[in-house]
């Protein structure tokens, strides 16, 4: 598992918060982190030897600092996954104590387990930045409750509304969609069947040790093995989905409400042109808005490979891997710009009342502050 790439579009897509917790140093961290706490579990049931556990940490130890994730990653071709190669480097590094390195497993409880871990890291990041996105837009509710702009229906001017009401309703998505991503994430269990699901080779304690290894780890405890019931990946496509989308739709208002005829809002740092001096690019919106037109492809792709045949998924389970590191740098990407953009946004309460008086439709709609507050009183 090599570097996510793209490291020059990471910044101005605004996903490099999310790729520092899913570049190759984070899966090895990742990968780790299960085959120790494995071993621990394995001992505490006593399918390993508890004397051993020590030699397996410091192996771990020994790996996270000096094994060059690219070159796991290219160990990892011949097997089709990392973990056979780690698993082996591990056993070699543990010496006599290499008989404890991953107890009843099989290559894809350690990735399963591993990907739950770097998904709760990049969540992480990206419920901060929805979160703030979201503040931000609270405060340009609160702030511009009263201030009177045309609401456009079909790209024309229709009623009045106001500005509050608008970013409200922006702050509204958001809430919901950072609520809705953070519920799915925290369900997600740790994953241990061993080889075709029945834990056969942790016999008789395989249930134990799946518990005690999700407790070890923080993650809820598993009801059964998932390895080709992939229903919790398609559920965490979809949220993280439903994000990108919740945050398109304020960047999206935001780019057309920043047209030079319109001006109704601007960037506080808009970007220029390279050969048209004059504009005014709302360029995290529009960045923003390109991150999160990559999200709904990926989220079909894991769709897509939700069909797991039988015990072990041919093609299906490593097509989750890029398309998952993807979607969550897409989702995140889309949250980081709409952060920077609705945290510095420019309200021109001028231009919205020009703009209104093109129309005669009468005065602020009696229900607009009402509904304002409605919204922000119920922000969790």
């Amino acid at each position: 598992m090599s570097d996510v790439p793209g490291g020059m579009l990471g910044p101005l897509l605004g996903s490099d918060r999310v790729a520092a917790t899913l570049d190759g140093q984070a899966w090895l961290a990742a990968l780790l982190d299960v085959e120790v706490a494995l071993t621990h579990a394995a001992a505490g049931q006593g399918l390993v030897d508890a004397a051993d556990v020590v030699g397996v940490v410091a192996a771990a130890a020994t790996l996270r600092s000096g094994l060059d994730p690219a070159v796991l990653a290219a160990e990892a071709v011949e097997g089709g996954n990392p973990v056979i190669p780690l698993a082996r480097r591990l056993r070699a590094a543990a010496g006599t104590a290499g008989g404890a390195v991953h107890p009843g497993a099989t290559s894809q409880d350690v990735m399963d387990t591993a990907l739950v871990l770097l998904v709760r890291a990049a969540a992480a990041v990206i419920g901060d930045d929805l979160a703030a996105a979201a503040a931000a837009a609270a405060r340009l509710g609160a702030g511009h409750r009263d201030t009177p702009m045309a609401a456009r229906t079909l790209g024309q001017q229709a009623l009045p509304t106001t500005f509050g009401l608008v970013a409200a309703g922006w702050c509204a998505g958001l809430d919901r969609a950072r609520h809705g991503l953070a519920e799915v994430v925290a369900a997600l269990p740790v994953q241990f069947g061993g080889a075709a699901g029945t834990l056969a080779a942790s016999h008789p304690d395989g249930p134990a040790v799946a518990d005690a290894l999700a407790d070890r780890l923080g993650l809820p405890r598993q009801d059964v093995p998932w390895h080709t019931e992939r229903s919790r990946i398609g559920e965490l496509a979809g949220a993280l989905g439903v994000a990108a989308g919740a945050c398109a739709k304020p960047a999206t208002d935001v780019v057309l409400l920043a047209a030079t005829e319109v001006g109704e809002v601007s960037e506080a740092e808009p970007g220029g042109s390279s050969s048209m001096p004059h504009k005014r690019n709302p360029v995290a919106a529009v960045t923003a808005r390109a991150s999160a037109h990559r999200a709904p492809g990926l989220v079909a792709t894991l769709l897509a490979a939700a069909d797991h045949e039988h015990q072990r998924a041919a093609g299906a389970w490593h097509c989750e891997w890029p398309a998952l590191t993807d979607l969550l740098l897409a989702t995140g990407g889309a949250a980081a710009r709409l952060r920077t953009c609705l945290d510095g946004l420019v309200v021109h309460p001028d231009a919205m009342a020009r703009n209104l008086s093109l129309i005669d439709a009468g005065g602020i709609p009696h229900h607009a502050g009402e509904l304002v507050d409605r919204i922000l009183a119920h922000r969790r």
